[in-house]
């Protein structure tokens, strides 16, 4: 009798924000909308880019021990004051229940098309999550929001680590009681593969050339010789079957 085909890993994890959902887009949505009720212009794109850029450097005081591990609601809204302030958008002139709303557009993002067909391909045959920034209240409401169908949701806060550190990966590897060679991270960030690829997990790139705009410069394609190359969550699906057939 023939040996049953092998899969590669036994989960799959992902990148959320830009690999699996459109933050640009939410974001930009609902800068646009408090704008407008507060009867200020703004350029909310731009806005959007900029609390992003924010993103990556407030966690620097966290991942180095300067600072006690807070969730990425509250880092949000550190850098949505900021970038407010930097942009014009006067905070004082925001009702609080709307400045609350405005911080929480991250937990409402949707998915690119391919996300959930492509996510729902897999689950068949592995376990899939997000291996995120996120903690597990925001991405427990992006994943009711955009219909992303998660068998586990590991946050952040959970893990109380933010990538690229290696106990964010470890972590998670540990909570699935899985070795790290038997789990995939699937991103479309190079630098977050490297990462992961650096403790032992594999690793799948797919591009998002539209996740920062059409201006945009960085990971537009593979830099590295990753496990898996793939032009979306669908082909990432069909790639991995057509591996295990």
């Amino acid at each position: 009798m023939a040996a049953a085909p092998q899969r590669i890993v036994d989960a799959v994890l992902f990148d959320t924000f830009g690999t699996v959902v459109d933050w640009r887009s939410g974001v930009t949505d609902a800068v646009e909308a408090i704008a407008f009720r507060c009867g200020v212009e703004v350029d909310a794109a731009e806005f959007a880019l900029r609390w992003r850029a924010r993103y990556q450097p407030s966690m620097a005081p966290i991942r180095n021990g300067t600072r006690e591990f807070v969730n990425l609601d509250e880092l949000h809204r550190e850098n949505l004051i900021a970038t407010a302030e930097e942009m014009g958008l006067p905070v004082d002139r925001i009702e609080p229940a709307d400045l609350e709303w405005l911080n929480r557009s991250w937990h409402r993002l949707d998915g690119w098309p391919d996300s959930v067909p492509g996510l729902a391909e897999l689950k068949r045959h592995f376990i899939i999550g997000p291996l995120s920034n996120g903690h597990l209240a925001l991405l427990t409401n992006m994943a009711k929001h955009a219909g992303l169908p998660w068998d586990v949701i590991i946050g952040s806060d959970v893990i109380h680590a933010y990538k690229p550190d290696p106990n964010a990966y470890l972590g998670a590897a540990r909570l699935l009681d899985l070795p790290p060679n038997r789990v995939m991270l699937c991103a479309a960030h190079n630098e977050d593969l490297g990462a992961a690829r650096s403790v032992g997990f594999r690793t799948a790139f797919v591009a998002r050339p539209q996740e920062y705009g059409p201006t945009q410069q960085t990971d537009l394609h593979a830099t590295d010789t990753w496990d898996v190359i793939a032009r979306d969550i669908r082909d990432l699906a069909t790639q991995l079957r057509d591996h295990a057939a």
